[in-house]
Order: C-alpha cells, then structure tokens, then sequence
C-alpha cells in the first residue's frame, strides 16, 4: 500500500484507538496525544502487522493494570504514577519500537528492523507482566542485586519466580505473533526467531529490575516511612526526599532503557546466528 494512502488511515485508526483507550481511562490526555503520534507511525508506516505487535502490548497491559486489584492494594503509593498512561510512558514504552517501525520505510524488508521492533515491544511486555502478575507470588520478592534480601511487594529491582514467569510468558506472546505475522514470509514460524525475541525481551525486563534497584531515582515518604518513586509529592500529599539514584533517570527512562536493551540483545543474538 503507498504511504501516502496508508499513513492518514494510520492516523485515522490511531485516533480511534487512542480515543477508546482515553474514555476507558488506560490513557490520559498527554497520553492520548502521544499514542496517536506512536500508533500513526507503527500504523502507517509500518502496517497491520507491526499494529498487531502494538495492540498486543498496549490491550494486555491495560488488562493487567486493572487486574487483582484487591492484591495490589496499597501498591500505587510505590509507584510514579498511576494506571493512566501519560505521554511520558507512552513514549518510554513505545519510543523504541516506533523508532524502528520508522526504520523500516527507510530499509523495508530488511529482518533486523521487524526483530528490533518485536524485541522492543517483548521487552516492555515482559516488564508490564512482570510487574502487574508478581503480586500474586505467595512470597515477598528478593532484590535482583542480592537474591538473599526479600523486600516489600512493589519495590523497584525486586524479582519473584511468579514475576519472572510472567515476563517470560509477555515477552513469549510477542516473540510468538511476530513470527506468525510477520511482515514478509520469511520469518513465518521461524523457531530461531521466536527464541531470539523471547530471551530478549526476558533480559529487557531484568535489566530494567537491575536499574531499578541501583541507579533509578528513588525518593522517601518521612510521614509513611517508605520508600518510593513518587515525587515531589507522596500520595499522603507529604514532599518526598531524594535518597538515591539519578535524579534524570525516572520510571519512564527506566522503561524506555528495558526496550533499548531488549532491542541490543536480540541484534546480537540475531547477528551471531
């Protein structure tokens, strides 16, 4: 199809999907501006398959936001920010992969695009999963750093066996409809390909756990006592105080790193094949 007719129709269907995602409050305004800008690209440039990769992400992970929620009572006051993506996150978990969907009108039909692409989305995926399915470990997570600390639920750079499966099984699900729709049939079931995207997007949400229990800025409530990404204000509306990490390096940064190196590491895998 031509980018001159594809692109607006990108436009178009992103608009639809930025809208529903907006009243069904997945998104919010900064958000939804910025999902049109990132599903305008993936759309229109790249097509309906690198759409499907995207809707994958973006319809799971807003699913499990809102799952279990009486399991993860008590859990938002630990994070940034709340279950409506603003543009900020949308950018720090489609920025990557938007990238190479653009990439691809450059070099079309070239593989490394698609995996780069695939491993991006399986990166975030596998971090969303991770992130949302670990509170139903039975067990208090443990730092990635020392596997022998255990550590509240919720706390950046803890790990669980249940998390670790589910970001398995997140990074699985996109590393599967990449190779069963891909852009050209060269890759159609493609064993080598699944395994490459799956391992990546696994190491793209490890890395990410690693940056957050080292170098993520991290901030402390005096009134409730804990510790958190929240900032400037905790949800108890006390100022929070830096404790440690960058301060740059946020929760979005933390994001956008987990698709980088998700995207590193299925380019390696996939050069040594």
């Amino acid at each position: 199809m031509p980018l001159t007719f594809q692109l607006p129709l990108g436009f178009l269907f992103a608009i639809i999907i930025a809208a529903l995602a907006y009243r069904a409050h997945s998104l919010n305004k900064s958000g939804a501006i910025a999902a049109i800008v990132t599903g305008t690209i993936i759309f229109g440039v790249g097509g309906w398959q690198w759409a499907i990769l995207l809707l994958t992400f973006f319809i799971t992970s807003s699913a499990l936001s809102r799952a279990f929620k009486k399991r993860k009572q008590g859990l938002d006051e630990k994070f940034s920010k709340g279950h409506e993506r603003d543009a900020g996150q949308v950018f720090g978990n489609g920025g990557i992969a938007t990238a190479f969907a653009a990439l691809s009108w450059f070099f079309p039909n070239e593989a490394w695009t698609w995996v780069g692409f695939a491993a991006a989305l399986a990166a975030v995926n596998a971090d969303t999963w991770g992130t949302e399915l670990g509170v139903l470990n039975p067990r208090a997570p443990r730092m990635i750093t020392d596997l022998q600390k255990t550590v509240e639920k919720g706390t950046s750079g803890g790990i669980s066996l249940v998390g670790t499966l589910a970001s398995l099984a997140g990074s699985g699900l996109i590393a599967l409809f990449a190779v069963v729709f891909p852009p050209t049939h060269d890759w159609f079931l493609n064993i080598p390909y699944f395994l490459i995207i799956t391992l990546a997007g696994l190491a793209g949400s490890l890395f990410d756990s690693l940056l957050g229990s080292t170098v993520q800025a991290m901030y402390y409530c005096p009134t409730d006592k804990k510790e958190t990404e929240k900032h400037p204000v905790h949800t108890c509306g006390t100022p929070t105080v830096h404790i440690r990490g960058w301060k740059w390096l946020d929760n979005d940064w933390v994001n956008f790193s987990c698709g980088a190196f998700g995207v590193v590491v299925a380019l390696v895998l996939g050069a040594l094949l």
